[in-house]
């Protein structure tokens, strides 16, 4: 895989050279070996996965890895304070997606697809518990994330009380709710959250919302997948201001 380097030497320099990096991979045990990689990747707020030997041999196509192995992300990530600030300086309304726990790659580049063409001005992604950025993504995506940027925060309820800061309503879509989405007023600075079809949004992240809504739905199947559900808020939330 183009995004993954392995060995004790390339990983240390990567993180200390200033790479983006997904996560850091260990071979399970507490060799001293790895004391200094563990340090240097909590320094750099990187995730630590330990996984067996046998796992991690697989993984690096049984080449040399003493133990230690990284995935490099393909794209910077950009700070959300920043982006929300640049966009208002621009007279745009702002548009974001919040992504809480989706953790399908397929997934991940069909919201990426859907959220650049309906001008959306960031996706922001939790540093765990999600789909990484890598070459499935990518292509789903069309290309979208050559364009798209992506936040990736290390705490995503910190991130919302920011947004709140800086004039953005949180909404939540969620079939945990009797009011849909057509009932919404988009017109002001919004950041959409969405979560995995399987889990939905976590309770804790819910309770930050200002609103939550549902998409209205005619069928049998209770249930959309999460980029097509992203991709009908987008479209109603680009009707409204667009009207």
């Amino acid at each position: 895989m183009k995004n993954l380097i392995y060995g004790v030497h390339a990983v240390k320099e990567a993180i200390l050279s200033g790479k983006t990096i997904d996560k850091i991979i260990l071979q399970k045990g507490n060799s001293e070996v790895y004391s200094e990689i563990k340090y240097l990747s909590r320094k750099s707020h990187i995730p630590i996965q330990e996984i067996p030997a046998v796992a991690l041999d697989k993984l690096c196509y049984q080449r040399n890895h003493q133990g230690v192995a990284a995935y490099l992300s393909p794209i910077e990530y950009q700070p959300v304070e920043e982006i929300v600030t640049r966009t208002y300086e621009h007279g745009e309304t702002p548009l974001l997606i919040l992504l809480d726990g989706v953790t399908d790659v397929r997934n991940m580049g069909a919201i990426a697809r859907s959220a650049e063409c309906m001008g959306v001005h960031a996706l922001i992604l939790p540093q765990t518990g999600s789909a990484r950025i890598n070459q499935d993504a990518f292509k789903t995506s069309a290309g979208a994330f050559h364009y798209l940027p992506v936040c990736k925060e290390e705490n995503l309820k910190k991130t919302i009380l920011i947004l709140k800061s800086m004039g953005i309503t949180i909404l939540a879509c969620t079939e945990k709710t009797t009011k849909n989405i057509q009932q919404l007023d988009l017109t002001t600075p919004v950041c959409w959250v969405l979560g995995d079809e399987g889990k939905g949004i976590s309770s804790a992240i819910l309770k930050l919302c200002d609103d939550k809504a549902s998409v209205p739905m005619f069928g049998q199947i209770e249930s959309l997948n999460v980029s097509v559900a992203t991709g009908i808020v987008l479209y109603e939330t680009q009707r409204q201001r667009n009207s």
